[in-house]
């Protein structure tokens, strides 16, 4: 049985690499340190690691990314749910629904893998890179399905960040209705943020607050698909033990929001966390391209963009429809 020594040179070289991802990231907030860090790391993938490294890189793309999703959640605060109101919260469910099932029947039709279309599902519905670094873990996804995830969603960030603001003013949207598209429809936070504001300084705060919204329903969501994986399982073991797969993590992370909701605890504190918590994610992005096998990903590589391209149209166009005929 490995012990935590033999796993601090993978953790270590991790950390190293991480760093000019990090640092590119903070001046290209819309690529995000994420998808740098996963470029790293498939860059590298062609190098032979020694086995010395082989354990903590694989407890960095695994354990150190499920920590990374607990420090993340002090930097949300339950009461963005009350202050986007009712209205929101049902644009928001018509929306995850739509996503959800434009993922489930898109990927039967492309016959893409079950996991893959699960993370370009979650990650268009919620919250892109997080939504799917979150739920890699539950669903017990292979690095390969987690790199083909974030690349597309990626590639739709940037698009959305330049085209949305175009849009919104081409069809003639008011600041709330470009708020409310942007962040139910745009995918990562950077992406949100660099749209919204965009279009001005008022639909930038409403696109963040409903992006914040969207991004609490990780909790549910992962604790759904933790069940339905491990029933799935069940068939192939002849064992169901739910509690072993049970995203622990999730309920940690909801606990951390509620820290930093309730108790008055010092904002550098929780800025610091959080930042902690986002370069842990780069880290683990690292590893995670490390462990690719980067010609197959490119061999497979275009199922999955066309994936994630009927889910993010089909996201885009419930969302103007919902506000425009329904709500």
């Amino acid at each position: 049985m490995n012990s935590f020594t033999t796993k601090i040179p993978g953790i270590a070289l991790a950390a190293i690499l991480a760093f000019p991802a990090w640092l590119v990231g903070l001046y290209l907030p819309i690529i995000g340190s994420p998808v740098l860090g996963i470029l790293v790391g498939l860059i590298l993938s062609f190098w032979k690691k020694p086995a010395s490294l082989s354990a903590g890189v694989t407890f960095t793309g695994k354990k150190v990314l499920q920590y990374s999703i607990i420090l993340m959640g002090f930097g949300l605060n339950l009461f963005n749910i009350i202050r986007v109101g009712g209205q929101t919260l049902l644009l928001m469910l018509f929306t995850l629904t739509a996503a959800f099932l434009t993922a489930y029947f898109a990927g039967k039709l492309l016959k893409t893998e079950s996991r893959t279309t699960t993370l370009i599902g979650v990650g268009t519905a919620i919250c892109g890179g997080s939504a799917i670094a979150a739920t890699a873990p539950v669903i017990n996804a292979k690095d390969e399905e987690v790199a083909h995830s974030i690349s597309t969603i990626f590639l739709f960030n940037v698009i959305a960040a330049f085209l949305f603001p175009f849009l919104g003013h081409l069809i003639g949207m008011n600041d709330h209705q470009f708020g409310l598209w942007a962040g139910t429809a745009i995918n990562d936070t950077s992406s949100v943020v660099a749209a919204g504001y965009t279009f001005s300084h008022d639909a930038g705060n409403l696109a963040v607050i409903v992006k914040l919204t969207r991004t609490l329903m990780i909790i549910p969501v992962t604790l759904a698909l933790a069940f339905i994986f491990s029933r799935k399982g069940k068939g192939k073991t002849g064992t169901y033990h739910f509690s072993k797969i049970f995203p622990w993590f999730v309920i940690w992370f909801a606990v951390a929001s509620v820290i930093s909701t309730f108790i008055p605890v010092p904002q550098e504190l929780l800025r610091v966390l959080v930042t902690i918590g986002k370069y842990m994610i780069v880290m683990a992005m690292v590893c995670i391209g490390l462990n690719t096998n980067l010609v197959k990903l490119l061999k497979n590589g275009m199922r999955p963009i066309l994936l994630g391209l009927i889910c993010w149209f089909v996201l885009a166009v419930v969302s103007i429809f919902v506000q425009y005929w329904i709500l």
